[in-house]
């Protein structure tokens, strides 16, 4: 009989890896080639040009116009977006069986929109917690109550 993998994702939006749980008291494992990073930036960082000038519809006043989206929101997503990507990938090779999810928010919903039905179906639990820099030793102490680690 297989057992049953089940794969813990700890993210934000610029950082994630995955750990693999193989059953009670064996603990977590980082499983290689599962770690992702963008380097963190400020969204004056990444659109360094001033804005753009616009005139008042009434007076004929100029002011500065604001962007849209903020950059660095934008690319966080994109950042969560291609880890989809990566975790679909995973999951259509039979890699792992469950999944717990544990982001932080902003990152947990941007997931939540990018994740496929499919790997949606995997998810066993989920925690709007950013736990990227809590050392793997310690993960024990969050994943309490969803996991025996």
């Amino acid at each position: 009989m297989r057992k049953t993998v089940t794969w813990i994702l700890i993210a934000n939006g610029t950082q994630a890896r995955m750990l693999e749980h193989s059953g009670p008291g064996k603990g977590l494992a980082q499983v290689k080639g599962l770690e992702w990073s963008i380097p963190s930036l400020q969204s004056q960082d990444i659109d360094s040009d001033r804005p753009g000038r616009g005139f008042s519809p009434s007076g004929g006043r100029r002011s500065a116009m604001e962007p849209k989206t903020d950059p660095a929101e934008r690319r966080e997503a994109e950042f969560v977006r291609s880890l989809a990507s990566a975790i679909e990938a995973k999951a259509k090779a039979g890699a792992y069986d469950r999944l717990v999810i544990a982001a932080a928010p902003i990152a947990l919903g941007n997931l939540r929109k990018a994740l496929s039905e499919h790997v949606k179906k995997t998810i066993v639990a989920e925690l709007d917690k950013d736990l990227t820099n809590v050392p793997t030793p310690q993960l024990d102490k969050h994943l309490d109550g969803i996991i025996a680690v």
